[in-house]
């Protein structure tokens, strides 16, 4: 990359105390708009089990103890975003409160702050998860079938739609905000806020005929027949989304079919059941490569369902979230331009965005500490029960 193309977030540094999903995305987010993120561990280090740990480095930390607080308390001069994973009162609780502490340390921090729940109400203090947390935000009660009780979909639309994407989006609206006051602020992202935001066609579509029926009956959550997803052949699936009048005729192109084969009106609600087992049908009929070839290049909304192994053996490139053109991210794919950009972002990166080697704790966080502070160890900081500690010297 030219020096008039770094990324947007260049040097920018982010403080990302380590957490579970979506602190850790927010901060690989950031990673890959080109801050600095030094992770913060807890000392005696663990088995690291995080991998969205791209460009990131690391060190160990123990913040129940007096030194190891000093030691972070030292470094917030220096940071610009500081990621707080924890439940609500852990930061408080070691003397790290944000308002009480860090943002009197440094007025121009940002501190986002990620939880599952709201942090007033009832569930405030209850641990959950994705599940938990989609649950109460009226979004899972949207994902089933008919007749069948609500499943979860992975822990993509709370921990990191939800969660993590939202986080990272108000650490940049405070970025941006900064610009204007000189001063930082701290970012509140929940997962229940966040996740009910996503779901805002299928509230709204309550009281229109979008969303209006029972789960697993509506346009787009199951109950259309040209909106669905179909077995083929030899297992595969093919995904089916010809809504518009002519995205249908063309599916009925592809399917080598006319109107009156059907067996009934895709306009008519009580059709649907018996179009679709009659799709079904006819998507059986061949493979998906052979289905893909039939509808590759039309606008019959027809495409396969690749799995991620799939596209890997295609060679799928993994790309950054949204392409900027003059001031782009750091390239995920090994080989493309931002893998040499990336030198001295941090060893927790592979070059691929199919495979992570992890970040262990403690792995290369000194020599960031050395280029955010001119430290080194033994004069500014040292080592105790297996975390860093500042160590108290006449002048730093």
């Amino acid at each position: 990359m030219m020096a008039h193309q770094q990324p947007p977030l260049t040097g920018i540094r982010v403080l990302e105390f380590g957490g579970l999903a979506p602190g850790p995305f927010a901060g690989m987010l950031l990673a890959d708009y080109g801050a600095t993120v030094l992770r913060v561990d807890r000392a005696p280090a663990q088995a690291p089990s995080d991998q969205l740990t791209r460009r990131k480095t690391s060190i160990c930390v123990n913040i129940k103890s007096p030194a190891g607080v000093a030691l972070i308390k030292k470094i917030i001069g220096t940071v610009d975003v500081v990621i707080d994973p924890f439940r609500p009162g852990v930061l408080e609780k070691a003397g790290l409160g944000p308002e009480e502490v860090l943002l009197k340390l440094n007025p121009k921090l940002i501190i986002g702050r990620m939880t599952g729940f709201r942090r007033d109400g009832k569930y405030s203090m209850m641990a959950g998860h994705d599940i938990n947390y989609i649950a109460v935000s009226g979004v899972l009660s949207l994902f089933g079938r008919q007749g069948e009780r609500p499943y979860p979909p992975g822990n993509v639309v709370g921990d990191f739609a939800g969660g993590g994407a939202m986080c990272f989006m108000g650490i940049l609206l405070a970025l941006l905000a900064r610009d204007r006051t000189g001063f930082g602020q701290v970012v509140e992202a929940n997962m229940v806020d966040g996740s009910s935001i996503l779901a805002t066609m299928p509230r709204l579509g309550l009281k229109t005929q979008v969303w209006n029926k029972e789960r697993g009956t509506n346009m787009l959550d199951g109950g259309a027949p040209f909106y669905q997803t179909y077995e083929t052949k030899d297992g595969g699936y093919m995904a089916l989304g010809a809504i518009e009048p002519q995205f249908f005729a063309a599916l009925l192109k592809g399917l080598s079919l006319k109107e009156s084969d059907l067996p009934g009106s895709r306009d008519n609600l009580a059709d649907w059941p018996r179009l679709t087992d009659f799709f079904a049908s006819v998507f059986k009929t061949k493979t998906r490569n052979e289905w893909e070839a039939i509808f590759d290049g039309t606008d019959a909304c027809c495409t396969p369902v690749f799995t991620h192994a799939d596209l890997e053996a295609q060679g799928f490139d993994q790309r950054p979230a949204v392409t900027l053109k003059s001031t782009p991210a750091y390239a995920i794919a090994e080989g493309d331009d931002g893998r040499e950009a990336a030198v001295g972002q941090g060893i927790g990166w592979t070059g691929s965005g199919w495979d992570e080697k992890g970040l262990a704790p403690g792995d290369g966080g000194e020599d960031t500490l050395g280029r955010w502070l001119g430290w080194t160890k033994g004069r500014q900081f040292d080592s105790e029960g297996g975390g860093l500690v500042l160590k108290i010297v006449a002048k730093l």
